[in-house]
């Protein structure tokens, strides 16, 4: 579908929105490092900007109508402008890795201002080795994972041209909703709800069987996530209330070495980023002086839905399960195993058609009062209640990109931090390495980079085990 002016976000868009609150900011986005040196902040601009018409959205704004009665609308923003968006930074001398960090929390730290269009690209220079990053920051009601990647994509080069495109597309901008032209697109929206009412229960009448099946397998999956919500995620020291502060470690490994792993001891390669998440996590609980003897601690894990044709387009396209973190596991295998037993188990399960009803449900109401109904749904969904952390895990581009000529050679992803949540990790893969981007609070956790080494330390056990099987 193309992103058009005046499009309404859906019920799970808006969920980002409502869920932000206090220091818990709904912002994704990713880390990027490219060889060479960097371009000019001229020749980056016009790059940039030579490719917007691909993505109208990044030009629209959120507008809300009368008496917030009903879901956003984007809306074209006559007001954009460029530089607002994409800046330049010069890293201190020595120009480093922690001097690179310090800046990215503070890029990171702030939320997005919701009056503009809720996107931010920095250019990075001042390395003391021959290499520039890019850090990307968009909001979660925009992008998820995959088109977050897509995003990624249309600003890089499949061959390594070196020239920016200087002929704009001419941009003209829809004028913008007034409060009558609001308030009748709210009036409009509740009477297409009232359609879609109809026409399911005409299509129901003519196929009673599908409908019943539908409304079974829906009810099946509400009470598998009602049953979830008995059992509450175990306490552990990164729930707490969060500061303003962020702090971004990122490590990487071969996709080849993951794929043997899957391969020789079972389970997909999600399934081994997970079970390598576990084991990172539990030797960092150790070293706090945490007992891990029978913790499981829970991840929310989205799953993309997203069809191939769906590619290209904005918005959120997915469901969420919680997935197990068996930290009380020592050996590596084992925790594998039961990794991956445990993810067969969910998807074999109602529980993603649950999550799908619930916003199912709310996108029947969006149209009149979503504050009544989706902010506690938001609540609950990122509620320490349910899990302790988000581990988010896409797929990338398995080519090598560029960007004006320079080779894109690292992405590291970044997860949200929700209210309670001091800890994400997010994967990506990309031109065959496996990159973990790892976001905390550093004033409610510490030693966040003794994490990023353990992920390290626990695929070499699993490269080993494999090599040891082989032998």
């Amino acid at each position: 579908m193309a992103q058009r002016h005046m499009d309404r976000l859906t019920s799970f868009d808006t969920s980002f929105l409502a869920n932000e609150k206090a220091n818990g900011h709904m912002a994704i986005g990713a880390v990027l490092v490219c060889d060479g040196s960097a371009p000019s902040h001229e020749d980056f601009v016009d790059h940039v900007s030579s490719r917007l018409h691909l993505l109208p959205r990044l030009r629209q704004r959120l507008v809300y109508p009368p008496l917030r009665m009903g879901t956003p609308f984007w809306s074209d923003y006559p007001g954009f402008e460029i530089a607002s968006h994409v800046r330049r930074v010069t890293l201190p001398a020595p120009g480093g890795e922690e001097e690179f960090r310090a800046l990215i929390g503070e890029v990171l730290a702030p939320p997005l201002d919701r009056g503009r269009p809720l996107w931010e690209l920095w250019l990075v220079d001042g390395f003391a080795d021959d290499h520039f990053g890019i850090v990307y920051k968009t909001h979660h009601a925009m992008a998820d994972g995959i088109s977050a990647v897509d995003i990624g994509t249309l600003l890089f080069d499949v061959d390594p041209v070196s020239e920016p495109v200087r002929a704009m597309e001419p941009w003209h901008p829809q004028r913008p909703p007034s409060h009558g032209d609001l308030a009748a697109r709210a009036a409009n929206g509740i009477w297409a709800t009232l359609g879609r009412a109809l026409r399911w229960l005409l299509r129901a009448a003519r196929e009673p069987k599908r409908a019943g099946k539908r409304a079974a397998d829906g009810a099946a999956g509400l009470r598998e996530v009602g049953w979830a919500l008995t059992k509450p995620a175990p306490a552990v020291p990164f729930n707490v209330e969060i500061g303003p502060r962020r702090c971004f470690h990122w490590v990487g490994c071969d996709l080849d070495d993951m794929k043997r792993i899957k391969s020789a001891l079972g389970g997909t390669v999600n399934d081994v980023s997970l079970a390598v998440s576990a084991g990172a996590l539990r030797r960092w609980l150790r070293d706090t002086g945490i007992d891990t003897d029978g913790l499981e601690l829970r991840a929310l894990v989205p799953v993309s839905i997203r069809a191939e044709d769906e590619h290209g387009n904005l918005g959120n396209r997915l469901t969420a399960m919680r997935g197990p973190l068996p930290v009380h596991v020592a050996d590596p295998v084992e925790r594998l195993r039961l990794v991956s037993a445990a993810m067969d188990d969910l998807k074999a399960s109602k529980q993603p058609l649950g999550a799908e009803a619930i916003w199912g449900l709310n996108d029947w109401f969006r149209d009149f009062a979503p504050p009544l109904l989706l902010t506690p749904t938001a609540s609950v969904n990122f509620s320490t209640r349910l899990f302790n952390m988000l581990v988010t895990n896409f797929p990338g581009p398995q080519i090598p990109l560029y960007v004006l000529g320079r080779e894109l050679t690292g992405v590291y992803p970044v997860g949200f931090l929700a209210k309670r949540h001091a800890l994400a990790l997010a994967i990506i893969s990309y031109n065959g390495r496996v990159n973990f981007g790892l976001l905390a609070d550093p004033d409610s956790i510490e030693g966040v980079e003794r994490i990023a080494g353990y992920v390290e330390e626990e695929v070499a056990e699993l490269t080993a085990a494999v090599a040891a099987r082989a032998g």
